[in-house]
């Protein structure tokens, strides 16, 4: 099965999933079955498991590794990385995933179909109920699709697609700048992927507001809205910078770019898209929405050096 080039247009507040099984056994040995999602944007092909070769000093998430057209490319065992007992079940279909510059295969035991569905029916799930490796949850009459994070799976044992912290010398390059009275709203529903971006603009000295999707900074914004109106000041001496990711519950962050640019007290805020999701294609599309830069994940410490040129 091949990716036929299904794309959204910018700003309907929707996405595509492909539906994927990693199935486990209960304690009675009975078959379990586990249904995931990943964003169709992210899916290169899926393909039956080719011939593999082993890797040596690798994790044993590492199943190992596969030729695909000419291109080398390492396949991760997601039942471990799930921690899921499969006993002799065999994975053997890939999904093959492109993101952040990087491709990758995690072996899943069935993919089923694609599905399009509103953000607004994707939730995010709860802290005390799910692992941080899920990003949102959708609910089908008779199942529910697991959103995987999969810029946090894939980060933890591909280093060319995790974040890259700020070298020391640009550490103290960056605090020796006063940003106290700077602030930024940061929008991801990635915890791991947040709370990296917001240490690393807090770490340079700016005030970080949080939000777990766009729907709740959306929220946020109108919240400052209201405060600088009655205030008689304006929206800028109050929040200076809006850095939201594309895929997320609720509302995504092209309909969030597409919503602040609407209002016209903020027509000239500034907004970083920081997105796995950042090829050519998608980067014109951006821009034309309203975003300033864009950014895609690994690209941590060019994240303080555009929020001093956008910020200042």
């Amino acid at each position: 099965m091949k990716q036929t080039n299904i794309l959204l247009e910018s700003d309907t507040n929707e996405l595509e999933i492909v539906e994927f099984r990693v199935d486990e056994l209960d304690r009675n040995g009975e078959v379990v079955p586990c249904h995931y999602g990943v964003n169709v944007a992210k899916v290169r092909e899926i393909i039956r498991l080719p011939q593999l070769t082993k890797t040596l000093n690798t994790s044993a998430e590492v199943e190992g590794m596969i030729k695909l057209r000419e291109k080398v490319i390492p396949v991760l065992n997601l039942s471990r990385i799930l921690n899921k007992d499969t006993g002799d079940m065999k994975a053997d279909r890939v999904i093959v995933l492109e993101f952040n510059n990087l491709m990758v295969g995690v072996l899943v035991h069935s993919v089923s179909r694609i599905y399009r569905i509103s953000w607004t029916h994707v939730e995010a799930p709860s802290a005390s109920l799910y692992s941080d490796q899920i990003t949102g949850l959708v609910k089908m009459d008779d199942r529910i699709i697991l959103v995987l994070d999969f810029e946090k799976i894939v980060g933890e044992f591909c280093s060319a697609s995790a974040l890259k912290p700020l070298a020391p010398e640009q550490l103290l390059e960056s605090i020796s700048h006063d940003r106290s009275n700077r602030t930024i709203l940061v929008a991801d529903d990635s915890p791991f992927i947040r709370g990296t971006m917001c240490s690393a603009l807090r770490g340079a000295g700016y005030n970080v507001i949080e939000a777990v999707n766009g729907a709740e900074a959306w929220d946020k914004i109108r919240e400052i809205m209201y405060q600088t109106s009655s205030d008689g000041v304006p929206f800028k001496s109050r929040m200076q910078l809006l850095i939201t990711d594309v895929e997320m519950p609720q509302m995504d962050g092209l309909h969030l770019t597409s919503t602040v640019r609407k209002e016209e007290g903020l027509k000239d805020l500034p907004i970083i898209i920081f997105s796995s999701l950042a090829s050519e294609d998608n980067i014109r599309k951006w821009h034309d929405l309203g975003a300033q830069q864009i950014l895609t994940k690994p690209d941590l410490p060019n994240l303080v050096k555009y929020a001093d040129e956008f910020t200042a």
